[in-house]
Protein backbone atom coordinates (compact mmCIF):
# COMPACT_ATOMS: atom_id res chain seq x y z
CA UNK A 1 0.00 0.00 0.00
CA UNK A 2 1.07 3.54 -1.08
CA UNK A 3 1.42 4.96 2.40
CA UNK A 4 3.78 2.19 3.59
CA UNK A 5 6.36 2.69 0.93
CA UNK A 6 5.94 6.58 1.53
CA UNK A 7 6.90 5.39 5.34
CA UNK A 8 9.75 3.93 4.08
CA UNK A 9 11.24 6.63 2.10
CA UNK A 10 10.47 8.86 5.47
CA UNK A 11 12.60 6.81 7.66
CA UNK A 12 15.62 6.13 4.41
CA UNK A 13 15.87 9.97 4.12
CA UNK A 14 15.40 10.41 8.29
CA UNK A 15 12.66 13.16 7.51
CA UNK A 16 10.17 13.60 10.63
CA UNK A 17 6.43 12.46 10.38
CA UNK A 18 3.53 10.81 12.23
CA UNK A 19 1.35 8.37 10.71
CA UNK A 20 -1.80 7.46 12.91
CA UNK A 21 -5.18 5.57 12.75
CA UNK A 22 -7.54 6.94 15.63
CA UNK A 23 -10.08 4.13 17.27
CA UNK A 24 -12.41 2.05 15.28
CA UNK A 25 -11.38 4.18 12.26
CA UNK A 26 -9.75 2.82 8.76
CA UNK A 27 -7.99 5.43 7.79
CA UNK A 28 -4.77 6.70 7.76
CA UNK A 29 -3.17 10.13 8.50
CA UNK A 30 0.30 10.86 7.50
CA UNK A 31 2.22 14.65 8.57
CA UNK A 32 5.17 15.00 6.83
CA UNK A 33 7.35 17.98 8.58
CA UNK A 34 9.43 20.15 5.91
CA UNK A 35 12.12 20.44 7.82
CA UNK A 36 14.34 18.26 10.49
CA UNK A 37 14.31 20.60 13.00
CA UNK A 38 12.91 20.43 16.52
CA UNK A 39 9.71 22.35 17.03
CA UNK A 40 8.20 23.41 20.34
CA UNK A 41 5.10 23.22 21.22
CA UNK A 42 3.55 26.63 22.43
CA UNK A 43 -0.07 26.50 21.20
CA UNK A 44 0.11 26.13 17.17
CA UNK A 45 -2.26 23.76 15.32
CA UNK A 46 -0.66 20.46 15.01
CA UNK A 47 0.04 17.15 15.97
CA UNK A 48 1.88 17.13 19.07
CA UNK A 49 4.23 14.62 21.30
CA UNK A 50 4.32 15.19 25.16
CA UNK A 51 6.80 13.42 27.61
CA UNK A 52 5.54 12.02 30.73
CA UNK A 53 7.30 14.82 33.15
CA UNK A 54 10.26 16.78 31.35
CA UNK A 55 11.62 16.47 28.17
CA UNK A 56 10.90 18.34 24.73
CA UNK A 57 7.54 19.01 23.73
CA UNK A 58 7.25 18.79 20.23
CA UNK A 59 4.99 19.63 17.70
CA UNK A 60 4.56 19.17 14.01
CA UNK A 61 2.54 22.17 12.59
CA UNK A 62 -0.27 21.54 10.38
CA UNK A 63 0.81 24.62 8.48
CA UNK A 64 3.33 24.36 5.97
CA UNK A 65 3.90 20.85 6.07
CA UNK A 66 2.12 17.92 3.89
CA UNK A 67 -0.75 16.60 5.69
CA UNK A 68 -2.27 13.45 3.79
CA UNK A 69 -5.14 10.80 4.59
CA UNK A 70 -6.30 7.45 2.70
CA UNK A 71 -8.29 4.70 3.71
CA UNK A 72 -6.62 1.18 4.87
CA UNK A 73 -7.20 -2.09 2.74
CA UNK A 74 -6.75 -5.14 4.23
CA UNK A 75 -4.11 -5.72 5.98
CA UNK A 76 -2.04 -9.10 6.33
CA UNK A 77 -0.66 -10.15 9.65
CA UNK A 78 3.26 -10.34 9.18
CA UNK A 79 4.38 -13.97 11.48
CA UNK A 80 5.68 -11.71 14.78
CA UNK A 81 8.54 -12.93 16.72
CA UNK A 82 8.84 -13.07 20.70
CA UNK A 83 12.08 -12.10 21.74
CA UNK A 84 13.61 -12.42 25.04
CA UNK A 85 14.17 -9.75 27.50
CA UNK A 86 16.91 -9.40 30.69
CA UNK A 87 15.73 -11.60 33.27
CA UNK A 88 16.78 -9.88 36.29
CA UNK A 89 14.00 -7.73 35.54
CA UNK A 90 11.67 -9.41 37.91
CA UNK A 91 12.90 -8.93 41.48
CA UNK A 92 13.80 -5.36 40.59
CA UNK A 93 10.69 -4.51 39.58
CA UNK A 94 9.16 -6.39 42.38
CA UNK A 95 10.84 -4.56 45.11
CA UNK A 96 9.77 -1.04 43.17
CA UNK A 97 6.21 -2.57 44.33
CA UNK A 98 7.11 -3.56 47.39
CA UNK A 99 9.02 -0.02 48.39
CA UNK A 100 5.53 1.82 46.90
CA UNK A 101 3.43 -0.37 48.98
CA UNK A 102 5.20 0.49 51.94
CA UNK A 103 5.34 4.22 51.03
CA UNK A 104 1.43 3.83 50.88
CA UNK A 105 1.30 2.16 54.39
CA UNK A 106 3.49 5.01 55.67
CA UNK A 107 0.65 8.04 54.60
CA UNK A 108 2.79 9.10 51.34
CA UNK A 109 0.57 8.75 48.91
CA UNK A 110 -2.79 7.00 48.33
CA UNK A 111 -1.66 5.53 44.62
CA UNK A 112 1.15 5.19 42.66
CA UNK A 113 1.94 3.95 39.21
CA UNK A 114 5.12 2.27 38.81
CA UNK A 115 6.40 1.37 35.57
CA UNK A 116 9.86 -0.06 33.91
CA UNK A 117 11.48 -0.69 30.10
CA UNK A 118 11.66 -4.19 29.00
CA UNK A 119 14.80 -3.89 26.93
CA UNK A 120 14.90 -6.22 23.59
CA UNK A 121 17.77 -6.61 21.67
CA UNK A 122 16.95 -7.47 18.70
CA UNK A 123 16.29 -5.13 15.11
CA UNK A 124 12.47 -5.00 13.89
CA UNK A 125 10.98 -4.84 10.56
CA UNK A 126 9.46 -0.75 11.42
CA UNK A 127 6.91 -1.14 8.61
CA UNK A 128 5.72 -4.50 9.14
CA UNK A 129 5.59 -4.30 13.20
CA UNK A 130 3.41 -1.36 12.18
CA UNK A 131 1.23 -2.65 9.74
CA UNK A 132 0.73 -5.92 12.25
CA UNK A 133 0.14 -2.96 15.36
CA UNK A 134 -2.95 -1.65 12.91
CA UNK A 135 -4.94 -4.99 12.33
CA UNK A 136 -4.18 -6.26 15.64
CA UNK A 137 -5.40 -3.71 17.68
CA UNK A 138 -8.66 -1.72 15.70
CA UNK A 139 -10.10 -0.04 19.11
CA UNK A 140 -7.02 1.64 20.19
CA UNK A 141 -5.23 4.94 18.75
CA UNK A 142 -2.29 3.77 16.55
CA UNK A 143 0.31 5.55 15.52
CA UNK A 144 3.98 5.65 14.45
CA UNK A 145 6.27 9.15 15.19
CA UNK A 146 9.55 9.54 13.53
CA UNK A 147 12.22 12.16 14.37
CA UNK A 148 15.71 12.19 13.71
CA UNK A 149 16.50 14.02 16.77
CA UNK A 150 14.43 12.76 19.14
CA UNK A 151 14.03 8.85 17.77
CA UNK A 152 11.05 6.49 16.81
CA UNK A 153 7.88 5.59 18.76
CA UNK A 154 5.15 3.25 18.04
CA UNK A 155 2.24 2.67 20.28
CA UNK A 156 -1.36 1.05 20.45
CA UNK A 157 -2.97 3.28 23.41
CA UNK A 158 -6.65 2.72 24.37
CA UNK A 159 -6.56 5.54 26.64
CA UNK A 160 -8.04 9.02 25.52
CA UNK A 161 -6.48 12.34 27.54
CA UNK A 162 -9.55 14.57 26.03
CA UNK A 163 -11.38 15.15 23.16
CA UNK A 164 -12.47 18.97 22.58
CA UNK A 165 -14.49 20.13 20.04
CA UNK A 166 -15.29 23.71 20.71
CA UNK A 167 -16.23 24.00 24.08
CA UNK A 168 -17.50 20.29 24.73
CA UNK A 169 -15.17 17.85 26.25
CA UNK A 170 -14.75 14.12 26.84
CA UNK A 171 -12.02 12.13 29.13
CA UNK A 172 -11.56 9.03 30.21
CA UNK A 173 -11.08 7.36 33.86
CA UNK A 174 -9.16 4.17 32.63
CA UNK A 175 -7.95 2.16 35.43
CA UNK A 176 -7.77 -1.85 36.87
CA UNK A 177 -6.36 -4.93 34.31
CA UNK A 178 -6.67 -8.32 34.13
CA UNK A 179 -6.53 -10.75 31.35
CA UNK A 180 -9.12 -10.94 28.85
CA UNK A 181 -11.83 -13.70 29.88
CA UNK A 182 -15.84 -14.13 29.65
CA UNK A 183 -16.13 -14.07 33.46
CA UNK A 184 -15.41 -11.13 35.01
CA UNK A 185 -14.87 -10.28 38.17
CA UNK A 186 -13.28 -7.35 39.44
CA UNK A 187 -11.19 -6.54 43.00
CA UNK A 188 -11.67 -4.47 45.54
CA UNK A 189 -8.11 -3.22 44.72
CA UNK A 190 -9.06 -2.77 40.77
CA UNK A 191 -12.22 -1.09 41.96
CA UNK A 192 -10.83 1.25 44.13
CA UNK A 193 -8.13 2.05 41.76
CA UNK A 194 -10.56 3.25 38.90
CA UNK A 195 -12.43 5.25 41.24
CA UNK A 196 -9.20 7.09 42.19
CA UNK A 197 -8.95 8.22 38.81
CA UNK A 198 -12.39 8.94 38.44
CA UNK A 199 -12.70 11.29 41.54
CA UNK A 200 -9.37 13.12 40.63
CA UNK A 201 -10.60 14.35 37.47
CA UNK A 202 -13.83 15.31 38.70
CA UNK A 203 -12.11 17.35 41.47
CA UNK A 204 -9.90 18.72 39.01
CA UNK A 205 -12.88 19.79 36.62
CA UNK A 206 -16.25 20.52 38.44
CA UNK A 207 -15.31 23.89 38.80
CA UNK A 208 -14.42 25.11 35.38
CA UNK A 209 -17.41 23.14 33.18
CA UNK A 210 -21.18 23.15 33.15
CA UNK A 211 -23.24 20.18 32.35
CA UNK A 212 -21.15 17.37 34.13
CA UNK A 213 -21.85 14.24 33.32
CA UNK A 214 -20.01 11.16 34.68
CA UNK A 215 -20.85 7.16 33.39
CA UNK A 216 -20.68 4.09 35.75
CA UNK A 217 -17.62 1.91 35.57
CA UNK A 218 -17.92 -0.35 32.28
CA UNK A 219 -15.13 -3.27 31.52
CA UNK A 220 -14.09 -2.70 28.40
CA UNK A 221 -10.98 -4.70 26.13
CA UNK A 222 -7.83 -3.26 24.66
CA UNK A 223 -6.15 -6.34 22.95
CA UNK A 224 -5.99 -9.50 25.29
CA UNK A 225 -6.82 -7.27 28.54
CA UNK A 226 -9.71 -5.80 29.97
CA UNK A 227 -9.54 -2.75 32.11
CA UNK A 228 -12.34 -0.27 33.53
CA UNK A 229 -13.24 2.69 32.25
CA UNK A 230 -15.73 5.90 33.08
CA UNK A 231 -16.63 8.43 30.50
CA UNK A 232 -16.21 12.38 31.95
CA UNK A 233 -18.30 15.02 29.71
CA UNK A 234 -19.14 18.37 29.89
CA UNK A 235 -19.15 21.70 28.41
CA UNK A 236 -15.95 24.79 29.30
CA UNK A 237 -17.26 27.62 30.90
CA UNK A 238 -15.95 30.63 28.84
CA UNK A 239 -13.14 31.73 30.31
CA UNK A 240 -11.64 28.33 30.23
CA UNK A 241 -9.68 26.98 27.42
CA UNK A 242 -8.43 23.66 26.10
CA UNK A 243 -4.75 24.28 26.84
CA UNK A 244 -5.78 24.77 30.43
CA UNK A 245 -7.92 21.45 30.81
CA UNK A 246 -4.90 19.49 29.03
CA UNK A 247 -2.51 20.71 31.60
CA UNK A 248 -5.30 20.51 34.45
CA UNK A 249 -5.53 16.14 33.31
CA UNK A 250 -1.68 15.31 32.46
CA UNK A 251 -0.54 13.45 34.36
CA UNK A 252 -3.63 11.70 35.34
CA UNK A 253 -3.31 9.80 38.29
CA UNK A 254 -3.87 6.52 35.96
CA UNK A 255 -0.12 7.09 35.00
CA UNK A 256 1.39 8.76 38.19
CA UNK A 257 -0.91 8.27 41.40
CA UNK A 258 -2.60 10.01 43.93
CA UNK A 259 -1.80 12.72 45.04
CA UNK A 260 -0.18 13.56 42.16
CA UNK A 261 2.94 15.68 42.88
CA UNK A 262 3.90 13.13 45.94
CA UNK A 263 3.48 10.47 43.71
CA UNK A 264 5.07 12.02 40.65
CA UNK A 265 8.01 12.41 43.24
CA UNK A 266 8.75 9.13 44.13
CA UNK A 267 8.73 7.95 40.63
CA UNK A 268 11.46 10.04 39.67
CA UNK A 269 13.14 9.19 42.92
CA UNK A 270 12.16 5.50 42.42
CA UNK A 271 12.25 3.76 38.80
CA UNK A 272 15.71 4.47 37.80
CA UNK A 273 14.92 5.44 34.44
CA UNK A 274 13.50 8.04 32.12
CA UNK A 275 10.27 7.12 31.28
CA UNK A 276 10.51 10.04 28.27
CA UNK A 277 7.43 9.83 26.27
CA UNK A 278 6.16 6.97 27.93
CA UNK A 279 2.53 7.96 29.65
CA UNK A 280 3.07 10.88 28.08
CA UNK A 281 0.36 12.35 25.58
CA UNK A 282 -0.07 12.81 21.86
CA UNK A 283 -2.52 13.52 19.36
CA UNK A 284 -4.33 16.49 17.13
CA UNK A 285 -3.88 19.79 18.56
CA UNK A 286 -7.02 22.08 17.21
CA UNK A 287 -6.97 20.57 13.95
CA UNK A 288 -10.28 21.89 12.53
CA UNK A 289 -11.20 23.09 15.73
CA UNK A 290 -11.00 20.07 17.54
CA UNK A 291 -8.84 18.42 20.10
CA UNK A 292 -8.01 14.76 20.30
CA UNK A 293 -5.35 13.16 22.73
CA UNK A 294 -4.11 10.35 23.54
CA UNK A 295 -1.97 9.30 26.54
CA UNK A 296 0.85 7.31 25.72
CA UNK A 297 0.24 3.50 26.55
CA UNK A 298 1.33 0.45 25.26
CA UNK A 299 4.15 1.83 23.90
CA UNK A 300 7.30 0.86 22.47
CA UNK A 301 10.67 2.82 21.29
CA UNK A 302 13.47 1.90 18.90
CA UNK A 303 16.92 2.97 20.48
CA UNK A 304 20.04 2.13 17.78
CA UNK A 305 19.68 -1.79 18.06
CA UNK A 306 17.17 -2.46 20.97
CA UNK A 307 13.53 -2.16 21.47
CA UNK A 308 12.46 -0.88 24.50
CA UNK A 309 9.00 -1.77 25.48
CA UNK A 310 7.62 0.32 28.42
CA UNK A 311 4.87 -1.25 31.04
CA UNK A 312 3.32 0.41 34.08
CA UNK A 313 0.62 -0.19 37.04
CA UNK A 314 -0.76 0.58 39.53
CA UNK A 315 0.13 0.29 43.10
CA UNK A 316 -2.64 0.83 46.00
CA UNK A 317 -1.87 -0.81 49.67
CA UNK A 318 -3.50 -4.03 48.50
CA UNK A 319 -0.82 -4.65 45.87
CA UNK A 320 0.51 -8.34 45.37
CA UNK A 321 4.46 -7.68 43.92
CA UNK A 322 4.41 -11.00 42.27
CA UNK A 323 0.88 -9.93 40.86
CA UNK A 324 1.98 -6.65 39.68
CA UNK A 325 4.77 -7.96 37.59
CA UNK A 326 2.34 -10.38 36.08
CA UNK A 327 0.37 -7.74 35.17
CA UNK A 328 3.09 -5.56 33.28
CA UNK A 329 4.06 -8.88 31.43
CA UNK A 330 0.70 -9.06 30.07
CA UNK A 331 0.80 -5.73 28.96
CA UNK A 332 3.83 -5.88 27.23
CA UNK A 333 2.88 -8.74 25.12
CA UNK A 334 0.23 -5.96 23.40
CA UNK A 335 3.80 -4.94 21.64
CA UNK A 336 5.60 -8.18 21.51
CA UNK A 337 2.61 -9.88 20.01
CA UNK A 338 3.21 -7.60 16.90
CA UNK A 339 7.12 -7.80 16.46
CA UNK A 340 8.55 -8.36 13.07
CA UNK A 341 12.02 -9.14 12.98
CA UNK A 342 14.34 -7.20 10.43
CA UNK A 343 15.35 -9.05 7.79
CA UNK A 344 19.08 -8.35 6.08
Amino acid sequence: MQVFEEIDLLLSKQTPFVCYVKPNENVWNLLVQQTDEIIDFVGQDGFIFMPFHEGIQIVIPFENNLFSQGNLENLEKKPNENFTSESYQKEVFEDLVTKGVSAIQQGEFDKVVLSRKIVLKEQIAIVETFQNLISTYPTAFRYLFFHPKIGLWMGATPEQLVKINQNQFETVALAGTQLYSENVIWATKEIEEQQFVTDYIVSKVKDKVTQLLVTDAKTVKAGNLLHLKSVISGELNADFIPNDLIKMLHPTPAVCGLPKEQSIDFILKSEGYNRKYYAGFLGEYNKDNQTDLFVNLRCLEVENDVVNIYVGCGITKDSNPKKEFIETENKSMTMRNVLVSKTF
